[in-house]
């Protein structure tokens, strides 16, 4: 059937149409089919939404995709034809059911998902079916080899050393002191990191503060070889595409996180920038991802044995997650925090935890003997050498190399919160911590989020200030600051926890 394009200028992230309802029903067009669109000899297969007003009879809205795909403008004559969906639907709904599925169907699946032949409804059955039925390890390797194998692939040409973690602490910016550690050591060591998902600042949002983070392959390349290091953000690169679309259609609005994918997603990242050795930090403890050290074993086994079939050393560190590493949380404060310990003034879990997963690194490199490496890792920070390296890649990446902590201007609408009691803190919750900094504005609003001065095991006399939130707008303090007072992020004994029954 022929239609005339109407263009609507906006980018929607896979070829899209839009068609009256009116059209739709009288050409048999339900909405999320796929449609091939044809102009001037050339096709793009779309999916179809619909509406009653902004397109009218004999319309077709076209958006950014297609119009640039196509080359079209207002009024020109476009035809629209059925087409089957993609056969790796098949294999999703085999999933669903809970069968095993091959490697050529998985490939079939990601391929499907990186040329936009699926709708975020079809992508969202495939995560749900790994969240409820799981992937064996064939499965997860051939989830983990097609990642890779359908995005860029980069070879720096020489040992690649790296480190990841699975993430689920706030203020956890470790990798802006291990990544200057490695490679002040005479190591390469090109980090890819990613943009807050759920969490109120991603390594990539708080390097992002000292230098620009967002490059081609071939910049980063070329970046990563000339300081040693660097750390980046991923999803410019175009490393295992397919899981970036899985992340922002799926993993983010329906905060889910299969572990299968988690596993799969980590390694591929790794395997495209020809990692031989990577370490692992598995963060265990009450509010982190992985809750017990059980867990951590098993995830620890998983990661190696993932590893051994892609041909990467993988070593995994176990370490405490049940509260925010160091005191700050947010962009701006995380990256002062991290400034401010590579100079030698950051506080001792944030030391502890960088100089130790640093350490296993630069173990199982050989450059430092066995149960060694954390007093190695250690010297190298205390040196000044990693703040050294550090602004090497600051300015390799674009940044201002003599950048101070005090440079860094945090968001300019502060209230800070006060210990109702005397007594030791006994609880930080790690949700509450996130969600407060989340209110504030972090990660969109670079200077917002939070400093906890009162962490598990300090002792505080009543009024003293435990938490001091944020904010760039006064009403993203406000409500940050009602939020805290609702979640009790902060518990010390014999505070009053509730009043029952609650004031009215």
């Amino acid at each position: 059937m022929e239609f005339r394009s109407k263009v609507i200028d906006i980018q929607v992230g896979r070829p899209s149409i839009v068609l009256n309802e009116s059209d739709a029903e009288s050409t048999g067009v339900r909405v999320h089919d796929r449609v091939k669109v044809s102009f001037s000899g050339q096709t793009v297969i779309a999916l179809v939404e619909t509406t009653e007003t902004y397109v009218g009879r004999g319309e077709i809205g076209v958006f950014r995709e297609v119009k640039q795909s196509l080359k079209l403008k207002d009024g020109d004559s476009v035809s629209i034809a059925h087409t089957s969906p993609p056969e790796s639907l098949n294999y999703i709904k085999k999933k669903m059911g809970g069968a095993l599925l091959s490697r050529d169907e998985i490939f079939s699946i990601i391929e499907d998902v990186v040329d936009y032949n699926l709708s975020d409804v079809e992508i969202a059955a495939f995560m749900m079916s790994q969240h409820f039925h799981g992937m064996n390890m064939d499965e997860i390797e051939a989830l983990t080899r097609a990642l890779v194998e359908t995005g860029e692939i980069i070879d720096f040409g020489q040992t690649v050393y790296d480190k990841h973690s699975v993430g689920g602490v706030p203020g956890n910016k470790v990798s802006l002191l291990i990544v200057p550690i490695i490679s002040a050591s005479g190591l390469l060591i090109p980090k890819t990191s990613s943009k807050a998902i759920t969490s109120p600042s991603g390594t990539a949002d708080t390097m992002g503060i000292l230098a620009p983070v967002e490059f081609s392959p071939q910049e980063f390349k070329q970046i990563a070889l000339k300081a040693s290091g660097a750390i980046v953000w991923g999803g410019r690169l175009g490393l295992a595409p397919a899981d970036d679309v899985l992340i922002k259609r799926v993993e983010y609005p329906l905060g889910l996180d299969p572990y299968s994918q988690m596993l799969a997603s980590i390694m591929a990242k790794k395997m495209a920038v020809g990692a031989s050795c990577v370490v692992i930090d598995i963060p265990t403890g009450r509010g982190s991802k992985v809750e017990d050290e059980d867990e951590a074993r098993r995830s620890s086994a998983d990661f190696m044995e993932l590893g051994r079939r892609l041909g990467i050393r993988v070593v995994c560190g176990i370490t405490y997650g049940g509260q925010p590493v160091g005191h700050t949380v947010g962009p701006v404060l995380e990256a002062k925090e991290a400034l401010e310990t590579l100079m030698g003034k950051g506080p001792t879990s944030l030391v502890e935890k960088s100089t130790a997963l640093a350490g296993l690194l630069l173990e199982a490199a050989g450059v430092a003997a066995p149960k060694f490496g954390h007093e190695y890792a250690k010297k190298v920070l205390e040196s000044g050498k990693a703040l050294e390296k550090m602004r090497q890649i600051i300015e390799a990446q674009g940044g201002n190399p003599n950048v101070k902590p005090e440079d860094l201007q945090v968001g300019q609408h502060k209230i800070s919160i006060y210990s109702p009691c005397d007594g030791y803190v006994t609880e930080v919750d790690n949700s509450a911590i996130s969600a407060i900094a989340r209110i504030a504005g972090a990660p969109v609003d670079r200077g917002a989020g939070l400093v906890l001065y009162g962490k598990r095991g300090r002792y505080v006399k009543k009024d003293d200030v435990i938490l001091e939130i944020y904010a760039e707008r006064s009403t993203r303090l406000s409500e940050a600051y009602n939020l805290a007072v609702q979640k009790k992020p902060v518990t010390i004994e014999g505070m009053l926890l509730h009043r029952v029954p609650e004031y009215t």
